[in-house]
């Protein structure tokens, strides 16, 4: 057994027991800023995730597959107190 050809043992109805090769199992995205699991989004590999549809990978939300939703909550507040910052200045 290697990384990319890992295999376990099926028993076929007939009796025998047979290898059955198995696929990597796919990560979760992980968020940018913190690191967390992306909650919403299925884990898979690039060639699976090639074939998903658009809802199954992203949120909809600014930053949808990218942040978490902590970390978008947080970019928001942050810019809109910079604006503030800059009105008030004026």
């Amino acid at each position: 057994n290697t990384k990319s050809n890992t295999r376990r043992v099926h028993k076929t109805p007939g009796g025998n027991l047979v290898y059955l090769y198995t696929k990597k199992a796919g990560k979760v995205p992980r968020c940018g800023d913190c690191g967390t699991d992306l909650a919403g989004i299925k884990s898979a590999r690039p060639h699976e995730l090639a074939k998903m549809s658009k809802r199954m990978k992203t949120v909809t939300r600014a930053y949808g597959g990218s942040r978490c939703a902590g970390c978008t909550r947080s970019r928001i507040v942050r810019a809109f107190l910079i604006e503030e910052q800059k009105i008030v200045k004026r």
